[in-house]
């Protein structure tokens, strides 16, 4: 079974999944917050997903950021839509940063570091492997 990551955006979501042996975490997609339940139940039919792991916006003195509300109501969503599937949060905090360093690593350029997709795919993956290394 796989694990789902989630980085939360009123704009997008980034999704990451781990393979169904759950070594490795790969970005998915990006969805509108309109779209994601739909884009849920979909991906369901065909593939098992044993929790998911929702990114958890905080500020640097340890309380919630504006958008925690919005990431509140995204977690009753998926709990309400899908109550057979755990959820567990995880500080978000650098994850957009460390994505686009890690573009940038990558060898593309600025416009693909200012790409908010793409980081926010990115951001999904690094919050699901930071999930793995701690609690695997």
């Amino acid at each position: 079974m796989r694990i789902m990551a989630f980085d939360y955006g009123t704009k997008r979501i980034g999704i990451a999944v781990t393979d169904p042996l759950q070594i490795i975490a790969t970005g998915l997609d990006n969805i509108h917050p309109l779209k994601i339940i739909e884009y849920l139940q979909k991906y369901l039919q065909t593939e098992q997903v044993e929790r998911f792991i929702v990114g958890e916006p905080k500020q640097m003195d340890n309380t919630p950021s504006q958008s925690a509300q919005h990431v509140k109501g995204f977690v009753n969503l998926l709990k309400k839509t899908f109550p057979q599937i755990p959820i567990e949060m995880l500080d978000e905090r650098f994850t957009s940063k460390m994505a686009s360093a890690v573009i940038a690593q990558s060898g593309m350029g600025k416009k693909a570091r200012q790409n908010r997709e793409l980081v926010d795919t990115v951001s999904a993956v690094i919050l699901l492997q930071s999930w793995m290394q701690q609690y695997r």
